[in-house]
């Protein structure tokens, strides 16, 4: 008997009572589920620590999570930092190493109830990323100790992605060798810290930097925010915690203020820029390493928050969609199952093959980040850094609006069991629908991305080589192929059509803004009036990248034609989706046409079909537990029903209901009681 099989038994036996309707969902299935989940963790090695790492957790932590549905913000938070004690001292028994795979699956299975994720996510890695060597030996082992509780201050009241326009300074005092911190105005204050609120000793404060009278730029400053004796804030130091927010109730996201506020002059995070004694400035690198832990943060906020929010909500709509039976499709038949309806299908499965294709992105994503980083770290060669910012910035917006329309499109697929928070969908919908703002708001950052897709062009046109991302803006027109039934799921077709709709859409905008200027427009006037192109042409480049990065997947897979056939279902229905979703874009320019957009549109019809066979699989190839996906309607054995109403008896607010007839009823039912 294959691990599969022997897993998949053992799942069963934990669950005596699996509903048929599930069951025969899975008996149909014509792959290897756990070779699927097998690439999704990147190996079969790293299935099993995976598990290993999640079956350790599951006694102690991860159990009846639906009570957090019930639990107010105080206990959110006290609960997040319980299992913070714990985790620390569970990974020094199992002997995990900080930096070691264990580590990482530890967030995975706990993900959103683990505390401090600035201070692990973000406070850490900006000190490392940008840190000299003595800063990182003195901050790193007290913080990874939680000797010190660090946040990351950037965000202002008044000012979000435009770093340039930070309000908050930093002025160099020679005199005393140190730095005097200064939010002069409301609208300068951090806000929106995570870890800020109630838990932060230290923060990385992002400032100008002012010396010798010349402003500098935007500079990281390690900042003591509050007292190691009792917590209480130090002098100059307004903090606290910004109050309720749609999601994340178990953050403490806060506010700051810093009134002459003086730090050592080694509190400047100084890898790529140091100022001397005397107040001289010198650069060491690239000003954009500044923005590096922020490109870092993007791509491991994707992978590890955004992404994994689909995949859930797909698993719990799908699962749910198997056993709700509704209406006869057939007349004089039981009730159809509900996935048994096209229209269901096409809610869901184009969500499902968007999760795949999230998923190999961000994979490819990461690898790149890495690759720069240490091409940076090692040779001090920043020559990758403005490709990775564009793409990061690009596909970060991106990939977070796909996954915030998917995980909604998944919540109404449920109809009204789906609006119950114990679905586990409206909380998932809340929280991803922060991505679009939190790490850079998603407008800007396509408008980042065409800056960057602009300049290439430009470069393209004067005959000078580009990064692989953008190379195709140097390759001539494409001519369009003949789309017929035989190879319209031909990956080389849909890729170059996709390519084609980036480079027309890149062109045209650059000629609107190109011809403005030279109409005598001001160019901030150009940019502004052309911005909304802009923004298609770079949401445009970041489709043609991810269908691309989905098929150079695909080719990986050849060597497992069960899990290549399935996988490339997917990849078809992924790109044939979008055509259809930019139906006008294809046709503007005739490169796709009436009759071959027909015959997308009914291809794209039979891959539904297809796909529905094997869909409650493919979800289960994503390896969640019950316990993760926190969802009554979305749990393995899919009994839904009889989940629904076990948790709904735990609410706190049944027993209340004898106070509520004391106080209010009970004086309006007295009178009818005689009459009736």
């Amino acid at each position: 008997m294959s691990w599969w099989n022997v897993y998949r038994t053992n799942v069963n036996m934990a669950f005596k009572d699996i509903n048929p309707d599930i069951d025969t969902e899975r008996k149909g299935c014509n792959f290897d589920v756990e070779k699927l989940t097998h690439v999704l963790d990147g190996g079969a090695d790293n299935t099993h620590i995976r598990r290993k790492v999640e079956g350790v957790l599951k006694q102690d932590l991860l159990t009846n999570l639906e009570e957090l549905y019930f639990m107010n913000r105080e206990e959110r938070y006290l609960r997040t930092i319980r299992n913070v004690v714990y985790i620390k001292k569970k990974m020094e028994e199992m002997n995990w190493a900080e930096d070691g795979p264990e580590s990482e699956y530890v967030f995975r299975a706990v993900k959103g109830e683990f505390g401090f994720p600035l201070h692990n996510g973000v406070f850490i890695p900006c000190i490392n990323a940008l840190g000299t060597d003595a800063q990182i030996a003195k901050w790193i082992p007290l913080s990874k100790s939680y000797q010190i509780i660090g946040s990351y201050a950037q965000t202002e009241m008044g000012h979000g992605t435009y770093l340039r326009g930070l309000e908050t300074t930093a002025v160099y005092d020679a005199s005393t060798q140190e730095f005097v911190i200064n939010m002069p105005t409301v609208s300068a204050m951090k806000w929106w810290p995570g870890d800020m609120g109630r838990s932060a000793t230290h923060a990385v404060v992002f400032a100008q930097l002012y010396t010798q009278g010349k402003c500098h730029g935007m500079h990281p400053f390690i900042v003591q925010i509050r007292s190691l004796e009792d917590h209480s804030p130090l002098p100059g130091v307004m903090v606290g915690d910004i109050g309720p927010k749609m999601a994340f109730e178990q953050v403490d996201n806060g506010y700051l203020m810093l009134s002459d506020v003086r730090i050592p002059k080694e509190n400047m995070l100084s890898r790529y820029s140091k100022v001397s004694d005397d107040g001289m400035y010198r650069k060491r690198g690239s000003e954009r390493m500044n923005y590096f832990t922020m490109v870092m943060v993007r791509v491991n906020v994707v992978a590890t928050e955004v992404i994994p929010s689909l995949l859930k909500a797909c698993t719990i709509a799908i699962r749910y969609s198997v056993i709700r039976r509704q209406s006869e499709l057939k007349p004089g038949e039981k009730e159809a199952k509900i996935l048994d309806y096209q229209t269901q299908q096409k809610k869901l499965l184009p969500q499902l093959a968007t999760g795949y294709a999230a998923h190999f992105l961000s994979v490819g994503l990461k690898t790149f980040a890495n690759q720069v980083y240490m091409q940076i770290k090692t040779k001090g060669d920043f020559s990758s850094l403005p490709e990775l910012h564009a793409l990061t910035t690009g596909l970060k917006a991106f990939i977070t609006d796909s996954c915030i329309a998917g995980v909604e499109e998944c919540r109404k697929a449920c109809g009204g069991h789906g609006y119950s928070v114990l679905s586990g969908l409206p909380s998932l919908s809340t929280r991803t629908s922060a991505s679009c703002t939190y790490e850079g708001e998603n407008t800007v950052m396509f408008l980042q991305t065409a800056r960057f897709l602009f300049k290439c062009l430009a470069a393209a046109q004067s005959g000078q080589s580009l990064p692989p991302s953008v190379a195709y803006l140097s390759e001539s027109d494409i001519k369009s192929r003949t789309v017929s039934k035989k190879n319209v799921l031909n990956p080389d077709t849909y890729v170059e059509t996709y390519r084609h709709r980036a480079c027309r859409l890149i062109k045209e905008a650059a000629s609107m803004l190109q011809s403005q200027i030279q109409s005598g427009v001001e160019q901030y006037v150009a940019w502004n009036n052309s911005s909304v192109k802009l923004v298609q042409a770079a949401e445009g480049h970041c489709y043609y990248i991810t269908v691309k990065t989905f098929v150079e997947a695909l080719e990986q897979l050849r060597h497992e034609p069960e899990i290549h056939r399935i996988v490339k279902q997917l990849c078809d229905l992924y790109a044939l989706h979008g055509i259809l979703s930019h139906t006008g874009d294809f046709l503007y320019d005739g490169f796709v046409t009436k009759e071959q957009m027909d015959q997308i549109n009914q291809s794209y019809l039979e891959l539904l079909a297809l796909l529905r066979k094997e869909a409650v699989p493919l979800v289960d190839a994503f390896d969640y537990a019950d316990e993760q996906l926190a969802s009554a309607i979305g749990c393995y054995d899919g009994q839904a029903y009889s989940r629904l109403l076990e948790w709904a008896k735990k609410s706190p607010d049944n027993p209340k209901v004898k106070e509520t007839f004391k106080q209010y009823l009970n004086s309006l039912f007295v009178s009818p009681v005689s009459k009736l």
